[in-house]
C-alpha cells in the first residue's frame, strides 16, 4: 500500500525507466526539471519501453501534480548525494514542500538508465546509541538469506543486559522498502518499539526489508514470500539460535503488511514462534486499501480537483490491470505480487496458527481504518486474542490531533509508551 500516492508505512511515488548517458546526479536532476516544468512527454522519454507503458505521461501528471497538495507549495531542491552498491547507482535529491520535506531516489544500471524512481519522506539524521546506563545494549546482527542466492540482511539485535536468556521480538514492516526502524520521515517507530521493549527485558531483532537493502534483486517478478516471509522465517530461526535468546518465547510484531502476513509467517516459520503481535493489521485487501488511502488524502481539502481526479482514474486502472494480469505492474511491483496478496485471508491464517494474539489499532489511522479492526474483532473470539484500540494514535502508533494526514508523517514524534508498555506486559504475561 504504497506508492502512486498509496502507502502502508512510506513510500509515495514508484516507478522505474532510462536515461541518456552522463552522470547520474546530473542526469536525475534533469528528470526532476522536467516534471518541475510540466514537460511530462519528455520525462516519460526517459523511461524503458516497460516503464512507458506501465507510467506513461498522463499518469505522471497526475501523480507529480498531486503531491503540493499533499505537501504545500515546492519549495527549493536541497544537494544531491550519490552512492553504489553492487552495480547499481543511487541519487538521493531533497524535496522542500512549504509543509515537510520529502526526498527523490533515483537509481541508475551500469548502463546509466533509470532503473529505479522513488519519493518518499525525507530521512532524518542517524538516531544516537543507547545510553551508556541503558539496562540493554544494541549489537550488529546478520539475518542469513532463506537460500543460497540470497545475500543476507544487516539487522541490529536489541540486548538486555544480564544473564538471560531473555523472550525476543522479531519485528516485521508494513509494506514497500523499509530499513530496520522503518524510517518515515524523521519517525523510527521500530527503533521505539525495539528499544522501550528492551528496556523491559525484552530481546528485540529488527533487519533491512530486502526490497531496502537489494532492491537490485526485485526487477523481475517476485512472490510476497521473496518480499516478507523468507526473510521474516530466517530471523526467527537465526534468533532461535543465538546466546541469550529464550528459543521457546520469541513472538512475532508486524506492522500493517508484516500484521497482514503475520499468520502466513507463522505457518512457515514451523513452530518456532510463541505468539503474534499485530499492529494496525489490515483485515481486507491491500488493494481494496491502496484506493480508499488515495481517496481520503485528496479529499481532505474538501474538494477533488480535475488533476486529483485523473490520478485516482489513472490508479483505478492500474489496480484492475494488476488484478487481472500478473505481468502489469503497479508501484514497480508486478501483477503476481499483488494477486498473491489478494488470496491471503489474514484472519484465517492468525486463527489457523493456534497462536496467542495481541491486536493494536490507532483511532486516527487513515491507512488501516475501523472496518478492518472491526473485522478482526469479528474474526477472533476467545481467550487466546487480546486487543487494545488507542483512540489518538495513528498508523505509526504515534499520537496526535484531528484527522490524520500524510504531513503528519513528517513531524517528528515517538510511539505512545502505554502501547509499548502494553506490548511488553502481555508478552511477560504469556506462559
Amino acid at each position: 500500500m504504497k506508492r502512486l500516492i498509496g502507502w502502508a508505512s512510506a513510500a509515495l511515488i514508484c516507478i522505474a525507466g532510462s536515461a541518456h548517458a552522463g552522470d547520474p546526479s546530473a542526469l536525475a536532476t534533469q528528470l526532476l526539471d522536467r516534471l518541475d516544468a510540466g514537460q511530462y512527454d519528455a520525462a516519460e522519454a526517459m523511461f524503458s519501453e516497460q516503464m512507458k507503458a506501465a507510467v506513461p505521461a498522463d499518469k505522471l501528471k497526475a501523480v507529480w501534480e498531486s503531491l503540493p497538495a499533499q505537501m504545500g507549495a515546492m519549495g527549493q531542491r536541497g544537494t544531491a548525494r550519490t552512492s553504489e552498491d553492487a552495480g547499481v547507482r543511487l541519487v538521493v535529491i531533497p524535496l522542500n514542500y512549504a509543509n515537510g520535506s520529502l526526498q527523490a531516489r533515483i537509481a541508475f544500471d551500469p548502463d546509466d538508465r533509470i532503473t529505479g524512481f522513488l519519493i518518499q519522506p525525507a530521512a532524518p539524521p542517524p538516531a544516537a546509541a543507547p545510553a551508556s546506563d541503558a539496562s540493554f545494549n544494541e549489537q550488529p546482527f546478520s539475518v542469513p538469506g532463506s537460500s543460497p542466492e540470497k545475500a543476507a540482511l544487516p539487522a541490529t539485535l536489541a540486548l538486555p543486559k544480564g544473564k538471560g536468556p531473555f523472550p525476543a521480538v522479531v519485528l516485521v514492516h508494513g509494506s514497500g522498502p523499509q530499513d530496520r526502524d522503518e524510517t518515515i520521515g524523521p519517525n523510527r517507530p521500530f527503533l521505539d518499539i525495539a528499544r522501550g521493549l528492551a528496556a523491559q527485558g525484552i530481546a528485540v531483532l529488527r533487519y533491512d526489508k530486502r526490497t531496502h537493502a537489494r532492491p537490485q534483486d526485485f526487477k523481475g517478478s517476485f512472490s510476497i514470500d521473496d518480499e516478507t516471509t523468507d526473510d521474516a522465517v530466517a530471523a526467527i530461526n537465526a534468533l532461535a539460535s543465538t546466546a541469550g535468546i529464550d528459543a521457546r518465547h520469541i513472538y512475532l510484531l508486524g506492522h500493517s503488511q508484516g500484521g497482514l502476513l503475520a499468520g502466513r509467517i507463522a505457518k512457515a516459520s514451523q513452530g518456532k514462534l510463541a505468539g503474534l503481535v499485530l499492529l494496525a493489521a489490515p483485515a481486507r485487501p491491500l488493494l481494496d486499501l491502496l484506493a480508499e488511502q488515495n481517496r481520503y488524502m485528496v479529499s481532505l481539502d474538501g474538494n477533488i480537483s480535475p488533476e486529483e481526479q485523473t490520478h485516482l482514474e489513472a490508479l483505478d486502472a492500474a489496480i484492475a490491470a494488476v488484478r487481472s494480469n500478473p505481468d502489469a505492474r503497479l508501484m514497480e511491483t508486478p501483477g503476481r505480487f499483488w494477486q498473491q496478496l489478494e488470496q491471503v485471508d489474514p484472519i484465517a491464517d492468525v486463527r489457523d496458527s493456534q497462536l496467542p494474539t495481541l491486536l493494536l489499532q490507532g483511532g486516527r489511522d487513515f491507512q488501516v481504518v475501523d472496518a478492518d479492526w472491526q473485522r478482526w474483532n469479528q474474526g477472533l473470539s476467545g481467550d487466546r486474542y487480546r486487543f487494545h484500540h488507542y483512540p489518538a494514535l495513528n498508523h505509526l502508533g504515534i499520537a496526535g490531533e484531528g484527522k490524520g494526514s500524510l504531513e503528519e508523517y513528517a513531524r517528528p514524534g515517538h510511539v505512545d509508551a502505554t502501547l509499548i508498555n502494553d506490548i511488553a506486559q502481555w508478552l511477560k504475561a504469556q506462559p
